[in-house]
């Protein structure tokens, strides 16, 4: 009895995860970068920064620095410009908020640790759907720094998702 319970019990787990993997788009490489992500946080204490980016067809792009010491969040810094037609640019936005100001700004990416990031790519960004093109990849390192999708017959700033242009330690904890 107690076999056929624990035969039973198998198929039905093996069902979900097989039933999960088809809703999700690239699980290898998805897997590899979070195993890659995994080794990093161990050998760092659970401390890096990383910076999450975003351009517009309009010509504005900002950039969003959150710090994470021991596996909290502790500085998010923003930065938004304006890109114009001949080249040069202008700062529109800039601020920096500490541990106890966190998320009291409407702009930039929230504040949020790598491990909450590579958690909304796999329930959210990654998720197979028929109506958008799904994106990922790993070139931080192996590291995350493209997911998400972006609707069928969408013109202009379309991506639903985060793009992460550099992951690194942060610099009270780099040793150079």
């Amino acid at each position: 009895m107690k076999s056929s319970y624990f035969i039973a019990m198998l198929l039905v787990l093996s069902g979900f995860f097989s039933s999960c993997s088809k809703d999700f788009e690239y699980p290898s490489e998805f897997d590899k970068s979070y195993e890659a992500y995994q080794k990093f946080k161990k050998e760092n204490a659970n401390s890096y920064q990383y910076t999450v980016t975003s351009s517009s067809w309009t010509g504005t792009h900002s950039e969003t620095t959150i710090m994470v010491f021991n596996g909290q969040v502790k500085y998010r810094l923003y930065e938004a410009k304006t890109r114009f037609a001949d080249g040069q640019e202008q700062t529109d936005t800039k601020w920096a908020e500490n541990k106890d100001e966190l998320n009291s700004h409407d702009e930039g990416y929230e504040a949020s640790t790598l491990d909450q990031v590579y958690e909304k790519a796999k329930k959210d960004w990654l998720i197979k759907r028929k109506d958008s093109k799904v994106y990922f990849e790993a070139k931080n390192n192996g590291l995350i720094s493209s997911a998400g999708y972006v609707p069928d017959n969408c013109q202009d700033d379309c991506f639903n998702g985060i793009h992460i242009s550099e992951i690194k330690i942060p610099i009270s904890l780099n040793k150079n």
